[in-house]
């Protein structure tokens, strides 16, 4: 496939970019510092552009099958509410250039039903999580609520805590819910936001996953 990944030099986003290129993927990685990028490979190519920005982005979403976003919500009170601004971004690009297909880095914490959660975790660590990081899940939940009702065929990958160890390939899954786990590599959500590619049992549905 040919993949346009946003934020290919992220936490998430590096890995979606190795991960993809690994499994014999086309990848045009847009970034903003290209520097920051370590990787070089005959099947990438890296654009600058604002990931923020419909217009800047077009170029590089334009032909893809998919769009991968590592995108997160930045710090608290962050103006420019970089999870939600890059989805609309995206959804508007895709729709001028015909795309369809968008995954995109969330978090588990957005699973408010509770479903698939521990008692404690979801009447005590939610809420003080949402309590303390309102500004934070108040930008995702925006995000997820723009490609819900963009039309597209999207998936919102939602881990818990996110750590750096190394990738498993192994990770539960619930959709529209939140897998027992409190926490789950960088690589291994980008392991699982490329396995969404193939399971069309996610296309308009958040995925949790946890290690």
């Amino acid at each position: 496939m040919k993949l346009t990944v946003l934020g290919g030099t992220g936490g998430v986003g590096r890995h979606i970019v190795t991960h993809a290129l690994t499994d014999g993927h086309s990848v045009t990685a847009v970034v903003r510092d290209p520097g920051r990028l370590a990787v070089r490979h005959p099947e990438l190519s890296v654009v600058t552009a604002n990931a923020l920005d419909a217009t800047s982005v077009q170029d590089a979403i334009e032909g893809a099958d998919a769009v991968l976003s590592g995108i997160g919500a930045a710090g608290r009170r962050d103006p420019l509410k970089p999870a939600s601004t890059s989805a609309r971004a995206a959804v508007t690009a895709m729709k001028a250039t015909g795309v369809r297909r968008i995954i995109v880095v969330s978090a588990g914490p957005l699973n408010r039903s509770g479903t698939g959660q521990s008692w404690l975790s979801h009447h005590l660590f939610s809420p003080l999580l949402w309590a303390l990081l309102k500004d934070v899940y108040t930008d995702l939940e925006l995000m997820e609520h723009t490609l819900r009702d963009s039309g597209l065929d999207w998936t919102s990958v939602r881990p818990p805590k996110l750590t750096d160890k190394p990738g498993t390939g192994r990770y539960r899954r619930a959709v529209d819910a939140g897998p027992y786990g409190s926490a789950i590599s960088r690589a291994d959500v980008a392991r699982a936001m490329l396995d969404c590619l193939n399971t069309p049992d996610t296309v308009g549905h958040a995925l949790g996953v946890s290690h």
